[in-house]
């Protein structure tokens, strides 16, 4: 019996060796991802900050200002200083449309997600499409009557107003 037992105390002391050894790699790797997140978050840092800069109107006397390359545009204009919905990009202009499909009823995050092409079954995704809209309520292309659901400002319920390349 003292042998069976001694057997057993060295396999679980190997067992206990290996897994240690496999816990120092995972934290090695863990250190590594860390790392990399980290330089990842920096870096979209950086980035953001020097789109915002680039954005920010650039004043220099005797010269003619430059205009931005023509483009894929992610950035959502107030409405008040956009002609029509043809100036947001090819999504929201999706979304647009779908609010004027909707009608009084709202288009929600779920159809918002669906709308994009996005899978309304992934949370991350319904969130991300509920994004989208709140962005467009912030930038005045539709509001927020009922939480969750959103709609066309009331001047616009006529529904050329709101399709992607419709009149104001």
């Amino acid at each position: 019996m003292r042998a069976v037992l001694e057997t057993r105390q060295k396999a679980a002391a190997v067992r206990v060796e290996e897994l240690e050894a496999e816990l120092e790699r995972v934290r090695a790797a863990l250190a590594e991802a860390e790392e990399v997140l980290r330089c990842r978050v920096i870096g979209l840092e950086q980035y953001l900050e020097a789109l915002a800069e680039e954005e920010a109107p650039a004043v220099v006397v005797g010269q003619a200002p430059q205009r931005k390359p023509v483009g894929p545009r992610r950035a959502v204009p107030h409405r008040d200083n956009a002609p029509g919905a043809e100036v947001l990009s090819v999504d929201y202009q999706a979304l647009m449309a779908a609010a004027v499909e909707a009608g009084g009823d709202g288009l929600g995050a779920r159809r918002a997600a669906v709308v994009l092409g996005w899978d309304s079954a992934s949370a991350s995704r319904v969130e991300g499409a509920r994004a989208r809209l709140k962005r467009l309520v912030e930038r005045g292309w539709l509001v927020e009557g009922k939480p969750g659901r959103f709609t066309l400002p009331s001047a616009e319920q006529n529904p050329a107003a709101g399709r992607p390349g419709g009149g104001s």
